[in-house]
């Protein structure tokens, strides 16, 4: 191969200046250190303005036009690869051996991003089934495909995002698109990009690097993997309606142009600082959730006075790390203090002329802190009050424009006129707010839109508070498209999460799928309640339930899917294997998916051993890796840890659904540590002729119920109190509280039950489709199989068991990893028959 058709041995980084930050001035150091002949270039913004204008002029007016940086620093790398060759890598790129035998022979290297990432909401949206990574990418000079990229470039330029104006989304359309006689190697994600963005792993969990086997690893420092495209541009023209009052007497109303006053502060107005006061007590999320929208402000002549009086030190390593003087933290020992003390604190740490409440659970707009203070300055006020504030209930998927009132939180009020805060635990902002509109002008502005209020289940005021707020509303969008579209234009502008947004995307997608006239179950997505299984009222029958006879018989052998989650299970899988292979079920009809994650003892390596038989037996295979991070503490059936220990089975459940079925008609939950069953299985729980059927679950042939999650109520049962084993906000009575398990209901071939265990459970595979999961969170005080029971029933969908038909689940002694899976302590009911 001539020269020139070889990969140089030249790397190319770029970075604003030659002043590179320490940590990435360490994995870019990796680079030189495993290619000690290779040329080294680091190419400042200077730079790179200087090449182009040598030797690619003619896209100077789009490079210098881009509004934001990272265009350029993307568009950049296109041109050096094509001048110079070489490979460029980002400054967050580490690098774990040489490159000079994965590039050899090769013209144009390219790597896949992880499968995730294509998963994320922004990602779904640009409709592309993979990303191709712009950060590691390497090239002979003169490569034909550069030619296209520019074109693409000249094409997308106007493109309102980085992703699409210049970043992976339009060089995986670059690729797609790319010249026939365009030579191009695209790596899989575990060379080059084997780890998830922090945005990935909080929708799809951690994911361990295999640093074994990548030759480099992408640390994902960039901040366009949240979607954004930097911080949102302040507004030109902006006019916000308002009206004042002096000592209650209305005084005059109009608008206020923000730009006016933009202009005096550019002519020399004065600018006085603003304190935001924010008071929290151990939930750092929300804290830095509130921290980010007050470094998005416009307004930059403000501090952020921070109160903590937790015992979670985590917020204040959080701070220290922002390294951002304008963000002060107080700490308080936790000694029960009230919130109007903490508020009093806050003040009297407050340096500004104007104090503003910021509480820590709520999202504030850009602008907030720019447009009221405008509004005080502009209409010679001492306070400003928001007339409306946007009402967001996450769970219930629900948004609203509040009614007009005088909106305590959003107060931003001259110091010296602000009057001490009663020490009350709630309520103490509305007397303060109160003494301020009664003795002073004051403004109020109509732009909901800069407050929201979230309701997230742990408010001050409780969700009858919240739900009146609802009732008082002047605009409302509840589960529909024009939900998710308000929650995409918050997400322009607030620090929403990819799970807020992928949330709205999905209940759009299953009212879509619901067809008109009806709407997923909002009420269902509240947290438990107080009530026990008697609350459970069923509601309307569906429309259209399965015919399971005819699609049982349709062809006698319906294509079934076997799911199986796993956790440190290499004692259990040659047994659980045998049994898979022992089924009379037509090979043809059988799908097989496991989901292995946080195990310690080689679990995976013996699925990915396992995985070549397993293929060629069955109709299609599924192995899936998510790790949830779950540690416990003391014996895993211990009360205290079951919400979270079944939390995380029921997302591991609900993930490897989601990863796993296709076409299939039936789905059968199998754990692996489930010992013995008939080889016709199958053919006895399809014969049952019902939607959701059950085995019964034993510790020996003919012995005691094993899965205790399996159960009928007993006649009386909506007479007792179940609230006295409300925990956590599941239910966890002792054994046989009010409920009967299938060893005493043996005389029965079929009987209805209230709830199902998972060691073995037949589900329709269109319940599932039509949006029956696994909860992860409490609903109507169950959760997981015994939820997702509860939650059939609200669809209209009865849960049904055979005690004549038998597994077996020996039960283990002891908390080793053999004793894992669905062990239970005498008197508990808080056993799960898995190995997760």
């Amino acid at each position: 191969m001539l020269r020139k058709h070889r990969i140089p041995p030249l790397i190319h980084q770029t970075w604003k200046n030659a002043d590179v930050p320490p940590d990435w001035r360490t994995w870019s150091e990796t680079w030189r250190r495993h290619h000690p002949d290779w040329e080294y270039r680091l190419w400042t913004d200077a730079d790179n303005r200087a090449f182009l204008e040598q030797h690619y002029a003619w896209f100077l007016p789009i490079y210098d036009g881009y509004p934001e940086p990272i265009k350029r620093a993307d568009a950049i790398r296109y041109f050096l690869l094509d001048h110079f060759g070489g490979l460029y890598v980002d400054m967050d790129f580490e690098c774990l051996r040489p490159m000079t035998g994965l590039l050899g022979g090769k013209e144009l290297v390219l790597g896949l991003e992880p499968e995730e990432h294509a998963a994320l909401p922004w990602s779904r949206r640009s409709g592309l089934p993979r990303l191709v990574g712009n950060a590691f990418m390497a090239s002979r000079p003169g490569h034909p495909f550069w030619r296209h990229v520019h074109q693409q470039l000249v094409g997308a330029h106007t493109m309102p995002g980085p992703l699409d104006a210049t970043g992976p989304f339009l060089l995986t359309r670059a690729v797609d698109s790319a010249p026939q006689d365009c030579s191009i190697t695209i790596l899989g994600a575990e060379t080059v990009y084997p780890a998830l963005s922090a945005v990935a792993e909080e929708l799809f969990g951690r994911r361990e690097v295999d640093r074994e086997r990548a030759h480099a690893v992408h640390h994902w420092s960039s901040s366009w993997m949240r979607g954004d495209s930097g911080p949102p541009a302040a507004s030109t023209g902006r006019q916000v309606r308002f009206w004042t009052s002096q000592d209650l007497h209305p005084c005059a109303h109009g608008v206020v142009d923000l730009d006016a006053q933009r202009r005096r502060w550019a002519s020399g107005a004065a600018a006085p600082v603003v304190s935001c006061l924010m008071v929290t007590k151990d939930r750092p999320p929300l804290a830095e959730r509130a921290i980010r929208c007050f470094l998005a402000q416009t307004y930059t002549r403000a501090e952020l006075v921070v109160v903590d009086d937790g015992a979670d030190d985590s917020l204040e390593e959080h701070i220290r790390t922002l390294a951002d003087p304008r963000i002060r933290l107080h700490r308080l020992p936790p000694e029960g203090r009230t919130l109007g003390e903490l508020r009093n604190i806050a003040v009297d740490l407050a340096t500004g002329e104007y104090v503003c409440q910021w509480d820590d659970d709520d999202l504030y707009d850009p602008e907030r802190l720019e447009i009221q203070l405008a509004a005080v300055l502009g209409l010679d006020a001492t306070a400003c009050f928001l007339a409306r504030e946007r009402l967001w209930w996450p769970a219930r998927r629900k948004l609203a424009f509040s009614g007009v009132r005088v909106w305590e939180g959003s107060m931003l009020c001259a110091k010296d006129a602000l009057p001490r805060y009663p020490e009350r635990r709630s309520g103490e902002d509305s007397p303060v707010a109160e003494a301020v509109v009664r003795g002073g002008r004051t403004v109020s502005l109509d732009a909901p839109e800069l407050y929201t209020y979230v309701f997230h289940g742990a408010n001050t005021f409780d969700e009858p508070h919240f739900t009146s707020l609802f009732d008082a509303a002047t605009e409302v969008w509840p589960t529909d498209g024009s939900y998710t579209d308000h929650v995409h234009a918050m997400a322009a502008r607030l620090p929403l999460t990819p799970a807020d947004v992928l949330d709205a995307e999905n209940s759009a997608a299953a009212a879509r799928d619901a067809g008109p006239g009806t709407a997923p179950n909002a009420a269902g997505d509240a947290a438990g309640g107080s009530g026990g299984p008697s609350a459970r009222v069923p509601h309307t029958r569906r429309a259209a339930p399965v015919d399971v006879r005819a699609d049982a018989d349709a062809d006698g052998h319906p294509p079934l899917l076997v799911l199986t989650p796993v956790k440190d299970a290499t004692a259990f899988l040659p047994r659980y294997l045998d049994n898979l292979h022992a089924l009379d079920y037509p090979r043809d009809a059988v799908s097989v998916g496991l989901l292995e994650g946080d195990s310690r003892d080689g679990t995976w390596e013996a699925l990915q051993d396992a995985l070549p038989a397993l293929e060629a037996e069955f109709r299609r295979v599924t192995l899936v890796r998510r790790h949830f991070g779950l540690k416990t503490t003391g014996p895993r059936w211990a009360p205290a840890v079951q919400r979270q220990r079944r939390s995380v089975l029921a997302r591991a459940r609900n993930h490897l659904l989601s990863r796993a079925l296709a076409d299939e008609r039936w789905v059968l939950w199998l754990d692996v540590d489930v010992t013995d069953y008939p080889t016709d299985l199958v053919q006895r729980l399809l014969g049952a002729h019902r939607e959701i059927v059950v085995p019964h679950c034993v510790t020996e042939p003919a012995g005691p119920s094993f899965d205790l999650n399996t159960f009928a109520l007993r006649p009386d049962a909506h007479t007792l109190n179940w609230d006295q084993w409300l925990r956590d906000g599941i239910l966890q009575p002792p054994k046989g509280f009010g409920r009967i398990y299938l060893d005493e209901l043996r005389a029965h071939e079929t009987v209805r039950v209230d709830a199902v265990g998972g060691t073995a459970l037949l589900v329709h595979a269109d319940l599932h489709r039509d949006g029956l999961v696994f909860p992860a969170v409490p609903h109507h005080g169950l959760i997981e199989t015994e939820g997702l029971a509860a939650l059939a029933q609200d669809m209209g969908v009865g849960c049904w068991a055979l005690p004549a038909v038998e597994v077996v689940h020996p039960r283990y002694v002891g908390d080793s990893p053999t004793s894992r899976p669905g062990e239970g302590a005498a008197g508990s009911e808080a056993r799960v028959g898995s190995a997760r």
